[in-house]
C-alpha cells in the first residue's frame, strides 16, 4: 500500500510534497481514496473540490458575517490575555535577578559599616599624628621644588631619606606611593643634570654636575665618561649646526673657532673630571683603559672636522685659504698639548686643493687660448706692432718684473698670459712647496699644449696667409717662445725661489736645475713650433735649464702685472710669499 501511494505521490508531484502536508494525516488518507478511484471518478474529481471549495467559502463567510462581533471580542479578550501573561512573565523574571544582587548589597552596606568604623577610628589616629604626616607626604613636593630651584644637595638628601623609608616600611601603601613620586622626581633630576652637559658649562659647574651624578650612582665609571662624552658632543654638535653654510669660507672659519674653543674646553673638563688613574672595568671584565674612550672620542672629531674640512674645501674659499690654513695649523698645534696634533693630517688637505685649484685655473687658461685662437685674425698691418717696438727696449730688471708689452699685439697671447698670472695669483697666497713640481708640470703642459694650438693654427691659415699676416705670425710665435715662456719661468721663480726649493730639498742650485725642479724644459714647449721661428730664436734656446734669473734685490720686488687693451683685464700682483712646508 505504502508503495501505491509513493507512485502515486511522484505521479502528483514530480517536484516533491511539501514539507507541512507530509505530517498531515488527511494528506496520505485523501490519496488513498483517490487509489481507489476509477478513471471516470478521478476525471469527476477536480469538479468535485472546486464545488465543494466554494461551498466551504460560502459557509465560512456567511458564519464569520452573522458572527463578527463575536469574533473580534474573543480576538481582543485574546490580545490582552496574551499581553498581561507576558508583563507578568517578565516582572517575575526581574524580581528573580535582583535578588541576588539586593542579597549581595546588603551584605556589603553591613561590611562598608564596619569598614567605615574602622575608618573613623583611624583617622581619629591621624589626627593626632597630622604634622608628622604631613612632613613626610610633603616629600615629593619638596624634592620636586629642589629640583626646579636647582638645589641639588637637598634634593639628593631628600632621595637618600625616602631610599631607607621605603626600605623600612615598603609595605605602607602611602609609602610606597611616595616612593614611586619620588624615584620620578629621581629620574627628572638625572634628565636635568645631563641637560645641564648639553649647555655651555664653565669647569666648576661641570665638576660639580658630574659630581651629582656620580652620587646618584646611576652610571657606572665607564658609563658615566661615555655618557659626558655623548652628551658634551651633542652640544657641540649643535653649536657647529648653528653656523651658515651659505658661504663656504665663513662657514669653515667658524668651524675651526668654535672647534679648537669648544673642543679644547670638553678635553680640559673631561681630564679634571676623570683621572687617568680610575679603573675603568673590573679586571674580571674586559680590559679598557680611559685613554682607549677618551682618545676614540677625539680621534673622532678630529676626523670630522677633516671631513668638514675637505668638504669646505673643495666648495671653493676664493682669497681665504692661507688665513684658514693659518688657523687650521694653530688649532693643531693647540691640540698637540693634550696629544692630539693633526697638523699632519691638514696639511695634506690643503696641498691637494691648492693643486686642484692651479689646475683648474691653468686648465681654463688652456681651454680659454684655444678657443681665442679659433676667432684670431692675423694683423695685416704693422702698426700695433711699431708701438710695441720702443717698449721692448726696457732694462733687464724691468723686463723681469713685468710681461713683455709686446704681448699686446696679440690679444689671445695677452689674455692667456693674463690667465695664466690670475692662477699664479692665487697661488702665492698660499703656495706649499710641495706643490713647486705639480705646479710646473701643469704650466709645462699647458704652454706645450698652447703650442700645439698655434701651429694647428698655423696648418689651417697657411694657405690664405699673406705676406704681411705672415710677418705678423712670424711675431706672433717669437713673441710666444721668445717672451711668453721665459716670463711664465720668471713668475714661477716669484713664487717659488729656486733658493728656498733648494733649501728646503737639501739641494744645491745647480742640483735643482739637472733634476728640473721649479724649471720649465722650454725646447719640448716650443718644439712643436720650432720650425717656424727665426733662426736667431732656436739657436738662442737654452739646451738645458736655465739658471736663475731673479737676483735677491729682485725677489724683493712686487707687484707683476699685464697692462691690456680694454679687452685684456689686468692681472693680479705677484709678490713675495711665505712659504708653509
Amino acid at each position: 500500500m505504502d508503495a501505491e501511494i509513493k507512485n502515486i505521490t511522484k505521479l502528483i508531484f514530480p517536484e516533491g510534497v511539501p514539507e507541512s502536508w507530509k505530517i498531515n494525516p488527511d494528506f496520505y488518507a485523501y490519496l488513498t481514496k483517490l487509489g481507489g478511484y476509477t478513471v471516470e471518478q478521478l476525471s469527476k474529481e477536480p469538479d468535485r473540490l472546486a464545488e465543494e471549495k466554494c461551498a466551504v467559502l460560502s459557509q465560512t463567510q456567511e458564519l464569520a458575517f452573522s458572527n463578527y462581533k463575536t469574533f473580534i471580542r474573543t480576538a481582543e479578550c485574546s490580545r490582552e490575555i496574551f499581553q498581561q501573561f507576558n508583563n507578568a512573565e517578565t516582572s517575575l523574571n526581574s524580581l528573580v535577578e535582583r535578588v541576588p544582587g539586593l542579597t549581595s548589597r546588603c551584605e556589603e552596606f553591613a561590611k562598608a559599616s564596619s569598614e567605615i568604623k574602622t575608618a573613623r577610628r583611624l583617622n581619629s589616629l591621624t589626627l593626632t599624628r597630622n604634622a608628622q604626616l604631613l612632613q613626610v607626604l610633603e616629600i615629593p613636593q619638596l624634592m620636586e621644588t629642589c629640583i626646579r630651584e636647582g638645589y641639588y644637595e637637598e634634593a639628593l638628601q631628600l632621595a637618600a631619606y625616602v631610599k631607607r623609608l621605603g626600605a623600612k616600611h615598603g609595605d605602607i601603601p602611602i609609602v610606597a606611593s611616595i616612593v614611586r613620586e619620588v624615584d620620578a622626581a629621581w629620574w627628572a633630576l638625572l634628565n636635568q643634570l645631563i641637560a645641564a652637559l648639553r649647555t655651555d658649562l664653565q669647569l666648576p659647574r661641570c665638576l660639580q654636575v658630574v659630581g651629582y651624578l656620580r652620587r646618584m650612582q646611576t652610571f657606572s665609571e665607564a658609563e658615566l665618561r661615555l655618557k659626558f662624552l655623548s652628551v658634551r658632543d651633542s652640544w657641540l654638535q649643535s653649536e657647529l649646526a648653528k653656523i651658515p653654510n651659505d658661504d663656504a669660507a665663513h662657514h669653515l672659519t667658524k668651524t675651526i673657532e668654535l672647534s679648537r674653543i669648544h673642543l679644547f674646553n670638553i678635553v680640559t673638563q673631561y681630564r679634571a673630571v676623570f683621572s687617568d688613574e680610575e679603573p675603568v672595568l673590573s679586571p674580571r671584565q674586559l680590559s679598557l683603559a680611559e685613554s682607549t674612550i677618551f682618545h676614540s672620542w677625539l680621534n673622532e672629531k678630529v676626523s670630522q672636522f677633516i671631513t668638514t674640512l675637505e668638504h669646505d674645501l673643495s666648495r671653493g674659499v676664493g682669497s681665504s685659504l692661507a688665513s684658514l690654513l693659518g688657523q687650521c695649523m694653530y688649532f693643531g698645534l693647540s691640540f698637540s698639548r693634550v696629544g692630539a696634533d693633526f697638523r699632519a693630517l691638514v696639511a695634506p688637505i690643503f696641498v691637494k686643493t691648492v693643486q686642484q685649484n692651479f689646475e683648474t685655473a691653468v686648465r681654463k687658461a688652456t681651454k680659454k687660448f684655444e678657443a681665442d685662437m679659433d676667432k684670431f685674425t692675423l694683423p695685416k698691418n704693422q702698426t700695433q706692432n711699431k708701438s710695441v717696438l720702443p717698449s721692448q727696449k726696457i732694462n733687464a730688471s724691468t723686463k723681469q718684473e713685468q710681461p713683455p708689452e709686446c704681448l699686446l699685439e696679440f690679444y689671445p697671447l695677452a689674455e692667456y698670459c693674463n690667465n695664466l698670472l690670475t692662477g699664479l695669483n692665487n697661488l702665492r697666497l698660499c703656495a706649499p712647496l710641495a706643490c713647486v713640481d705639480n705646479v710646473t708640470n701643469q704650466l709645462q703642459e699647458s704652454l706645450t699644449s698652447a703650442a700645439r694650438t698655434v701651429l694647428s693654427f698655423y696648418r689651417q691659415e697657411q694657405q690664405a696667409l699673406s705676406k704681411p699676416e705672415k710677418e705678423s705670425f712670424s711675431r706672433f710665435c717669437m713673441c710666444f717662445g721668445d717672451q711668453l715662456v721665459p716670463f711664465m719661468q720668471r713668475c714661477i721663480h716669484a713664487v717659488y725661489k729656486p733658493s728656498e726649493v733648494a733649501q728646503h730639498l737639501g739641494l744645491s742650485t745647480y742640483q735643482l736645475q739637472q733634476q728640473e725642479l721649479s724649471y720649465l724644459d722650454q725646447n719640448a714647449i716650443v718644439d712643436a713650433i720650432a720650425h717656424l721661428l727665426p733662426d736667431r730664436i732656436q739657436s738662442s734656446l737654452p739646451t738645458s735649464p736655465p739658471a736663475p734669473i731673479l737676483t735677491e734685490k729682485q725677489d724683493q720686488e712686487q707687484d707683476v702685472k699685464v697692462d691690456t687693451d680694454c679687452e685684456v683685464d689686468k692681472s693680479e700682483n705677484i709678490e713675495n710669499v711665505s712659504f708653509v712646508e
